[in-house]
């Protein structure tokens, strides 16, 4: 299974344009805590790393200095997205969709070396991972150009692949992995978020 490096920098082109109707604007906020002061926060995120992310990145709070980790940041490896925090604050793990399901023992080794009890898992609207099927003809076209495959082994490659990747939602598929890494680390705390890539803020996924 191929993996990519932190700093990789892959553009996605959206499914749709951004802000396609009002409508979906609505229908995506109605889905979201918006987070502009620290009395935002729901309570169980307070005073905690997830709370501290919040505020970092939003820009509520100023950065801190930090020599070890306080928790592990799942994130698409999409190059709309940094994150605005101290240095030393987080393990990260980028993979397309926020998707750590391949990724677990990353997950537990940042838990277990990095004493860890905080995760916060942050997808972002318009991903690239979503309706994977639309973009085969792409990706197989981009692998004989840039990569000088022959089209049969890249169409392998997606066909292989593409039923893993694929995240169909990016808000619902966040708060189903949540869900999962909840019932795996049991006392660690998750935290689903979605980053806006129209106004580079995090903002906390209702739970319902």
């Amino acid at each position: 299974m191929q993996e990519f490096a932190r700093d990789e920098t892959i553009v996605f082109v959206s499914q749709t344009p951004l802000n396609n109707s009002k409508n979906q604007n609505s229908d995506l906020m109605d889905r979201l805590i918006s987070i502009s002061k620290s009395e935002d926060i729901p309570a169980e995120y307070r005073d905690t790393p997830i709370g501290l992310l919040l505020e970092y990145h939003n820009e509520i709070k100023p950065l801190d200095t930090y020599k070890n980790a306080k928790l592990l940041i799942g994130m698409c490896m999409d190059n709309r997205k940094h994150l605005h925090i101290p240095d030393n604050f987080a393990f990260i793990i980028r993979s397309g969709g926020a998707n750590l399901r391949y990724s677990e023992f990353k997950v537990s080794y940042a838990i277990a070396i990095g004493q860890l009890g905080h995760i916060a898992l942050i997808g972002h609207n318009n991903c690239g991972m979503v309706n994977l099927q639309a973009r085969k003809d792409i990706f197989i076209k981009g692998l004989v150009e840039m990569a000088g495959w022959d089209a049969s082994r890249a169409e392998s490659q997606f066909m292989r692949f593409e039923p893993m990747y694929e995240i169909h939602n990016e808000i619902d598929f966040i708060l189903s992995e949540v869900v999962r890494l909840r019932k795996e680390y049991p006392k660690i705390q998750v935290a689903p978020m979605l980053y806006l890539v129209e106004d580079n803020r995090l903002y906390l996924i209702k739970e319902e």
